[in-house]
This record gives C-alpha cells, sequence and structure tokens, in this order.
C-alpha cells in the first residue's frame, strides 16, 4: 500500500493534486496537467516572468509546452491497474487554501502569517518565530493572502499608521511626505476608534431588531384582534338578523359580506406592514454578522480597508407601528372621548348655538351675528372650536336633515359651490345621516346600514382612519375610510332643513 501512495503521488499534480492529465515536463524537471500550468502562467503574464509552482525557478520568455508521452502512458497504465485513491491529507494546502511560503515542493497549509516578515508559515516553519528572541515580537494573525495589500505602494514599507485626515492606511515615510502635518495615530489605535465605533453601530442594530421584534408581536396582536373582532360583529350580526322578517334577510348576507370584506382589508394591510419588517430584521441580522466577523480581524489593515465597504442604510420605516385599535363595545371608544363645541364665529347666521355651544338648530329668522372671516356665508354649516389629532371619539344625536362630518380649518366658507360644503372637496369628509350617504370630493356613496338617531364618531389622525357607527343597543360600523391626514381636523354639522338640530353628547 505504501508503494502504491508513494506511486500516486509520484505521478500527481502538485496543483490540482490528483492524477496527472495531458502531463507536460517544464525546464526545471517538475511536471503539471497542461491545463494547470497553463492556467498558472496566464495567471504571470503581466509580471512577464513564469515560474515552477514548486521550486520557483522563473523562465522568460515563456516556455513552450508540449505533452510528455511517457508520463501519459505511465499515468493510463497506473489508472488499469486500479490503485485506491490515496486519502486526503488535510495538512496540504489546497486551491482555496494560504500556502506556506517556505515549504518546497508539495506545501502545507500555513498557519500564521507574519506582519513584519509578510510571509505565511506553515506550523513548522513557524517555530522560530516561537523560540527565537528577535522573532518573538513579531506580529502574527491567521494565514493570510493579502499580506501585500499592507505595503505602501509608494514607499515600499510596511503601513503601520493610520491617516485621520485622510481616512487611509500610511507608512512612516508617508508622514514626512504627502501626510505631513495630518492628524496621524498608529494602526492600532485607529483599529480601537474603529472598533468601538462599531461595536455603537452593532449596539444600534441590535437595537433596531429588537425594536422591530416587538412591532412585530404588535401586529400579530393586531391580527388576532381583527379577528376577533370581525368573528365577534358576524356573530352579533347573525342573532338580530334571524330576529327579522324574511324581507331584512339579504340585508343580513350585505352586512356580513361587508364585514368580512374590512376583515381582509384589514389583515392583508397588516400582514404587508409585517412581512416588510421580517426582512428588515433579516437584513439587519445579515447586517450584523458581516460586522461581527470584521470586529473579530486581528490585521488592522484589513479591518480598516473592509470597515468602509459596510456601509449602513438607515431605516425606511418607522420605529414604531401605527396600531389602528377597534376596540368593542362602545365602551372601549369611549376611553378616546372628547369633548366638542361649536365655534360660534363659524356658525351660519341662521344656526342658533345651545347647550353651552354643544348643540346646533336651523331657524327661519337670521341671528344678530357680528361678521367674521371664518362664518359660512351660504351653507348652514358650522365648525368645532376644538382642533383634533390623535386618537379622538364623539358622538352625536340628531333629527332631521343632518350631516355629521370632519374638514381642516381651511375650508372655504364663503360662496356656494362645492368647495365650501362638507363632503364636496378634497379636505372634508361628510356622513349625510338621513340619506345614509358618504361624501368625500364630492363622491357620495350608500353606507352599509341605516344610520341611528345617534352616531359614534372615531378618528385616529396618526393612522388616517375615520370610521361611522350606528349607536342604540349594539354599536355597528356602517362606514370606514383609509387615508392620510396631513393638518389638524374640526368637527363639524350640516343642518339640511328649518327645525333639524345635533347636539354632541358628553361623554358617559
Amino acid at each position: 500500500m505504501e508503494q502504491n501512495q508513494l506511486d500516486r503521488e509520484t505521478f500527481s499534480c502538485s496543483i490540482c493534486l490528483d492524477l496527472l492529465k495531458d502531463p507536460v515536463t517544464i525546464p526545471c524537471g517538475h511536471s503539471y496537467c497542461m491545463s494547470c500550468i497553463t492556467d498558472h502562467w496566464d495567471a504571470e503574464d503581466q509580471k512577464g516572468i513564469h515560474s515552477c509552482p514548486q521550486c520557483r525557478e522563473t523562465f522568460t520568455p515563456r516556455p513552450a509546452l508540449k505533452r510528455s508521452t511517457m508520463l501519459a502512458a505511465l499515468v493510463e497504465q497506473m489508472k488499469k491497474t486500479g490503485l485506491p485513491a490515496a486519502p486526503a491529507d488535510h495538512r496540504y494546502a489546497g486551491p482555496e487554501d494560504v500556502a506556506c511560503e517556505i515549504c518546497t515542493g508539495r506545501k502545507l497549509k500555513a498557519f500564521k502569517s507574519c506582519l513584519v516578515c509578510l510571509v505565511s508559515y506553515c506550523e513548522n516553519h513557524l517555530q522560530p518565530h516561537l523560540d527565537v528572541p528577535g522573532l518573538k515580537n513579531h506580529k502574527l494573525v491567521e494565514a493570510s493572502r493579502n499580506l501585500q495589500e499592507n505595503i505602501c505602494s509608494q514607499h515600499d514599507e510596511v503601513m503601520k499608521m493610520f491617516c485621520r485626515t485622510d481616512q487611509k492606511c500610511i507608512c512612516a515615510f508617508c508622514l514626512l511626505d504627502e501626510h505631513k502635518g495630518h492628524d496621524t495615530v498608529s494602526a492600532a489605535a485607529g483599529r480601537t476608534e474603529r472598533q468601538r465605533e462599531l461595536e455603537e453601530r452593532r449596539g444600534n442594530i441590535q437595537q433596531r431588531i429588537q425594536d422591530r421584534e416587538e412591532d412585530v408581536k404588535l401586529l400579530q396582536q393586531e391580527v388576532e384582534a381583527i379577528n376577533h373582532s370581525a368573528d365577534k360583529t358576524v356573530e352579533d350580526s347573525e342573532e338580530i338578523f334571524t330576529k327579522l322578517i324574511r324581507l331584512l334577510q339579504k340585508r343580513s348576507s350585505d352586512v356580513k359580506h361587508h364585514i368580512r370584506s374590512q376583515q381582509e382589508d384589514e389583515v392583508s394591510r397588516v400582514k404587508d406592514v409585517q412581512e416588510k419588517l421580517e426582512q428588515e430584521i433579516s437584513e439587519l441580522k445579515r447586517k450584523d454578522a458581516e460586522l461581527e466577523q470584521l470586529s473579530h480581524t486581528e490585521d488592522h489593515y484589513q479591518f480598516l480597508h473592509n470597515y468602509p465597504s459596510l456601509p449602513l442604510s438607515e431605516s425606511k420605516h418607522s420605529s414604531s407601528i401605527n396600531i389602528q385599535p377597534e376596540p368593542e363595545p362602545r365602551a372601549g371608544f369611549l376611553k378616546y372621548s372628547c369633548e366638542i363645541t361649536l365655534d360660534p364665529n363659524t356658525a351660519y347666521r341662521y344656526l342658533v348655538l345651545s347647550e353651552g355651544n354643544r348643540k346646533v338648530t336651523l331657524i327661519k329668522q337670521p341671528q344678530s351675528s357680528s361678521s367674521h372671516p371664518d362664518r359660512f356665508t351660504k351653507y348652514s354649516q358650522v365648525l368645532s372650536r376644538e382642533s383634533l389629532t390623535g386618537r379622538c371619539y364623539w358622538e352625536v344625536e340628531w333629527r332631521g336633515m343632518i350631516s355629521v362630518a370632519i374638514a381642516y380649518k381651511n375650508i372655504s366658507t364663503a360662496g356656494q359651490g362645492k368647495k365650501c360644503g362638507f363632503g364636496g372637496n378634497d379636505i372634508s369628509w361628510a356622513l349625510d345621516c338621513s340619506s345614509s350617504k358618504f361624501g368625500h370630493n364630492n363622491i357620495w356613496t350608500d353606507v352599509s346600514g341605516p344610520v341611528s338617531s345617534r352616531v359614534g364618531v372615531y378618528l385616529d389622525h396618526r393612522a388616517g382612519l375615520l370610521s361611522f357607527y350606528s349607536i342604540s343597543e349594539t354599536m355597528t360600523l356602517i362606514h370606514r375610510v383609509q387615508t392620510t391626514f396631513t393638518e389638524p381636523l374640526h368637527a363639524g354639522v350640516t343642518v339640511g332643513w328649518f327645525g333639524a338640530s345635533a347636539e354632541f353628547c358628553k361623554p358617559n
């Protein structure tokens, strides 16, 4: 077996470590696969000098290669004998390994690289650096094939300094030349500074990961709340509609369909945000792993060289999630109750305010109101004194022809066009309670279900959510809007007929 192993090594290529294929013998006497030595010399063409991978003898010009017929015949004969394959010897350097630069013949894997000698050594040839006093103070790092990058291309000296001014590694001669007067420190000190910054960035990434994971948990809870709310609404609607006459059975089906449609839209929205957050978490973890690997690099130059290539993009998403709660039953909304009072300076001159400016009624006699730039001059409308942001909830008792609305403060008050009427423009939203229609930007659509004499309004300004509810024995969603609000809002009322009235109820 030892003889067979010797024969195999004798007729193996020291580059690919396999039996010779199309063997050629170069002038120094060593033999290789034709493709292996050709690739090796192709890589050396720019130098103009070609060398033997084993003995390092150089040749100029590049020798011509001819197939060795005798070697080829011997290799073929060995293949026919059916010799067992040689076990892999993992001590030797393969194509992807860093090879010991001192070994001759077949090279062993390098164990360490010396940043002073700029040479890579196997464990055997490294011994003098461990024993000889003059070599013990040399800086040893993990075996690296990039040692030449530590050499200054201008002065052919090891770059042991870091220029803060130009953010690059330099040698001692550079200090006397183009970097004279610059802010410089040792490479080790530069590494320490960047290591501190790296750790801070890792801390920020880990905090962002934690924040995103918390956001994902909130989104999962929201999905459960949406599903629970939808299921509960379906259950309640079935109980109500089964007690009605056959004429209302179709309405029951319509309401269930609307609820499920809203559920699907909401769950789809939340899961889309959740997917983006999970993708960002994955990307942050990948970047954290890269920074961790870089933080363990012993070679200061490699650390500083690779550090700028790992930029951190800022998050495209907010650090918090706009949760859109839909608490059930009504008690859940009341915690967001706000007291609404009407602004007399905006009231149409035929409107009279009462009950501490919480109630408005349309009468046939004009009020002796002073002129004011905020007063509606053609539409029987009024706005609230309070501006609304955040989460707000209020209820309105109405009778007659009434529209319950919200609008930006800058809605036009003079004139009779659609730019003035609630629901007739893009800065107001209105529920016509008497006709069961919802209007925005002068587009009016039917709402899902009759409007009771008390209407609940829920606003989440930041989330862009506006919901209207019929309030009776139960609380039923009749219309919901998802948009983007860019300014504070004001509650409003349109009174469409003499004697009609609307009152903003006190929370209870």
